[in-house]
């Protein structure tokens, strides 16, 4: 096997077919964070991104993007943004992972979010983790019958909510798919509100980032798009989301709401008109990311795997890199699998939010 490394801008046409036409040849690969067209658009703001296109003779048979960091410390594209990473390659690839990062000049190369299958996760040095799905493939009626059978409550309890805010605020209107920046700069700072009122880091103090998503709103073909979504009452946006999409996979990625409808849980209320509309429009799965939230728990009817860990190879920064950054990630794992440790952590970030919220007030 041969290995080429560019910048995403380099690449021509041919390749980023064929890229394509890998993605769409494994159901593993069917998510948008995988596409050739995600990579590029970081690319276009972010030098240190790259692509290894793998070569079996004449033959491509992968690509692998990654983001090379000093060091040589390898981490995916967008890293800390994205809910799947890996390599996309031709069915039945065998490779060598440390070989790989070698020959992408790399000493590490670290995820979270690792799709499953991939030949990176050959040394066996990784957690799996449940990624939580909406699966539309049998069409959104049957979808809201497991919703009444897994989370009746639920259901019931969002459309009666529904039915109260119509009464008490006005009609409800859901707008799917539009290419309109100002909804999107609306959801962005109720996203950063959000980030803010819980103590976590706005990623959208980031200009890149907001750039990154403006560009991927205005990014629109069969194959690749930006979606965002807005539902409104009496003309009033409530709750909206931003994600992108293949032809079949939507990625869940920034939802928020206004504050002010919070009793009427908007963001259930949203997901439910979302997921409606998606599977109109040809979507099959909603994929809504790893973590653990309660609204997915909520509106879940199925799971994918994703893996966390590292492929190294032996050297200085390798164990740099191991000292600062594995017992973090062994602690928050450990955080994330205790309900009463998550809550207590999840409670403290919540409290130093709102005390800087009222100190920068």
């Amino acid at each position: 096997m041969r290995v080429t490394v560019t910048h995403p801008r380099e690449l021509g046409q041919p390749e980023l077919s064929r890229w394509r036409a890998l993605q769409e040849s494994d159901a593993a690969f069917d998510n948008p964070f995988l596409s050739p067209e995600f990579t590029a658009t970081v690319g276009e703001l972010r030098d240190l991104v790259r692509v290894a296109v793998l070569y079996d003779g004449p033959d491509i048979v992968g690509f692998f993007p990654f983001e090379r960091h000093p060091l040589g410390i390898g981490k995916p594209v967008a890293a800390g943004l994205t809910d799947a990473q890996g390599l996309v390659h031709a069915k039945g690839l065998d490779l060598d992972p440390r070989r790989l990062i070698k020959d992408c000049g790399l000493s590490v190369y670290e995820f979270d979010h690792l799709v499953a299958g991939q030949p990176l996760l050959g040394d066996g040095r990784h957690t799996v983790h449940p990624s939580p799905i909406i699966d539309l493939r049998d069409g959104y009626g049957p979808y809201t019958e497991t919703l009444r059978t897994q989370s009746g409550k639920t259901y019931k309890t969002t459309l009666a909510k529904s039915r109260k805010l119509q009464r008490e605020a006005g009609p409800l209107r859901h707008d799917y798919a539009t290419t309109d920046t100002g909804p999107l700069h609306t959801l962005l700072g109720w996203k950063t509100d959000q980030y803010r009122r819980t103590g976590r880091t706005d990623r959208f103090a980031h200009r890149w980032i907001v750039e990154l998503v403006e560009r991927l709103l205005a990014t629109q073909s069969d194959s690749f798009a930006g979606v965002l979504d807005m539902v409104y009452v009496d003309d009033v946006p409530m709750a909206g989301h931003f994600g992108v999409r293949t032809r079949t996979t939507l990625a869940g990625w920034f939802p928020a709401y206004d504050t002010q409808y919070a009793k009427f849980s908007p963001g259930l209320i949203h997901h439910l008109a979302m997921a409606e509309s998606a599977a109109a429009s040809g979507v099959q799965v909603i994929d809504m990311g790893r973590g653990e939230k309660e609204y997915k728990d909520k509106l879940k009817n199925g799971q994918l795997e994703v893996a966390e860990g590292r492929v190294a190879r032996a050297g200085v920064a390798a164990g740099v890199h191991w000292m600062m950054r594995v017992p973090v990630r062994k602690t928050r794992a450990t955080v994330m699998a205790n309900p009463l440790l998550l809550k207590t952590a999840d409670k403290a970030l919540k409290t130093y939010g709102r005390l800087r919220t009222v100190l920068q007030g």
